[in-house]
């Protein structure tokens, strides 16, 4: 400390505080030797408090303003110590500034499971977080419960503190409040509320206040979760036997498209073979002449498949028919032209009107009878 500083503080005495800090919730004024000259100027600004604290004991808090150190300002002090001098004489005295705003988005969450029982799927382990804000609403209390003599006392110090006292109020709200885990995401607002009012009064023993308290999110385990997911899908596919019939169609679909593209491909192959092989025979001059020994004759390609069609009734398939078996009922009234018909290849469902081989069956007349 320089001489023009001790000089200073002699004849006039300035104590204030301003925080540049985002966590800071107590700071002890520094001066030398603590001593504080009579009639000095304390600013306590918005937001702020300061507690005076003389041998020891708690003296005077200040709420925010401009005060005078002297006896009409200090009643307590002056009942704590007999200034003599006339008053005159500087005093030994710590002063703390307290922060009395609100500490905004402070984190808390679970960090086991919580094992509830829920009415619907009976034992389950749920894990939370969310977020809080806290502020010194006794400060007097605060510094006497919490910090003590730490000249420097900052949120880090208490917030672990702080989330143990959410987390068990917070296990034993959710265990008693037989909400179903469907419904707790609609309540998160309630419990928010239900937690921060039982804990108030223990964190007021501590001289602080939780105005916000918010429940960002309950979840299951990831296994809870899959199932839950699968049943959800179940769901949204509905008729189980239908959708299975729809996937069969799908893949008969596939199958065929697969089959008539191989038989393509099998065709094209034995073309080549017979058109290299009459070549070689020809040769550069013309055709060879052949012995009188039988030659090896080339086997027709395979047959094409004949197609074979499904029917649609009543939400129902019916197949699969033969062309022939179609004419047949086309003919007895089991095929009409609005019946819907599928066959493998076909781009969905279609009207047997619509598709040029069927059609022909409805057209197709007997000649007429011979005469008697």
């Amino acid at each position: 400390m320089g001489i023009l500083d001790f000089l200073s503080g002699q004849f006039i005495d300035v104590i204030h505080w301003t925080d540049d800090t985002r966590d800071t919730m107590v700071s002890r004024f520094e001066r030398e030797g603590h001593e504080i000259k009579y009639g000095a100027k304390l600013t306590v600004r918005e937001g702020q408090a300061a507690v005076f604290v003389h041998e020891g004991q708690l003296a005077d808090v200040f709420t925010p303003g401009l005060y005078m150190l002297e006896t009409n300002n200090m009643p307590i002090m002056t009942s704590l110590q007999h200034w003599d001098h006339g008053f005159k004489s500087p005093f030994k005295s710590e002063i703390y500034f307290v922060n009395t705003t609100r500490f905004n988005d402070l984190k808390w969450g679970t960090k086991n499971p919580i094992i509830v029982r829920d009415p619907e799927f009976g034992p389950v382990r749920l894990r939370s977080y969310g977020t809080y804000s806290v502020k010194v609403s006794d400060p007097a209390r605060f510094l006497t419960e919490i910090v003590g003599t730490d000249g420097e006392f900052t949120m880090d110090e208490i917030s672990y503190q702080i989330r143990n006292i959410i987390v068990q109020e917070f296990s034993r709200s959710i265990a008693l409040s037989n909400i179903p885990v469907m419904d707790m995401a609609a309540n998160t607002r309630e419990l928010g509320k239900l937690v921060s009012t039982e804990i108030s009064a223990t964190i007021a023993e501590y001289g602080l206040t939780i105005p916000e308290l918010y429940i960002e999110n309950i979840s299951l385990p990831p296994a809870v979760e899959e199932v839950m997911d699968k049943r959800s899908s179940m769901g949204v596919i509905g008729d189980l036997n239908k959708f299975t019939q729809f996937q069969a169609a799908e893949a008969l679909g596939r199958e065929g498209a697969a089959g008539a593209a191989m038989q393509t491909g099998l065709g094209a192959g034995l073309g080549m073979q017979m058109g290299q092989a009459a070549a070689a025979q020809a040769g550069p001059w013309g055709p060879r002449p052949t012995a009188a020994a039988p030659t090896a004759q080339t086997p027709p390609p395979p047959p094409q498949p004949e197609k074979v069609w499904h029917l649609a009734e009543n939400g129902q398939t019916k197949g699969p028919f033969s062309k022939a078996a179609l004419g047949r009922m086309a003919t007895d009234g089991g095929l009409t032209r609005e019946t819907y018909v599928w066959t493998p290849g076909q781009d969905g469902w279609l009207k047997a009107d619509d598709v040029a081989e069927l059609a022909q069956l409805f057209t197709v007349l007997p000649p007429p009878p011979p005469p008697a």
